[in-house]
């Protein structure tokens, strides 16, 4: 398995998508084909947290008026299932590895898993 989770609109995930080679990865566009039950288990395989791939940017957690610090895992589960912009983006996602996000260190490790191959 590998594949990409991102958003089309954004323009930090299109960025980043262009520096790696992918023609042999899925890429999902999670708005037109949102995160599934499974995937999201998938991930927390590889994280054992569904917090560290919950974006706290999102901007339905104002629309929504929602209180991160009172959460808890199963809360996070909860709506990342619910709204696709709850998914920390973009997320690389194989057997072994997980990436998530656009911070400057998981941007090196990802470069670093590219140059390894």
């Amino acid at each position: 398995m590998k594949k990409v989770f991102y958003l089309k609109t954004c323009g930090t995930c299109t960025k980043i998508l262009t520096m790696f080679e992918l023609s042999d990865w899925e890429l999902r566009e999670i708005k037109s084909s949102p995160l599934t039950e499974e995937e999201l288990e998938d991930m927390y395989k590889l994280t054992n947290s569904y917090e560290a791939l919950f974006s706290r940017r999102s901007t339905q957690i104002k629309a929504q008026n929602i209180d991160v610090k009172s959460l808890a895992e199963k809360d996070f589960k909860k709506l990342l299932l619910e709204h696709y912009s709850f998914l920390k983006r973009p997320v690389f996602v194989t057997h072994q590895e997980i990436f998530i996000g656009n911070e400057k260190q998981n941007i090196e490790n990802l470069e670093h898993f590219f140059n390894r191959k």
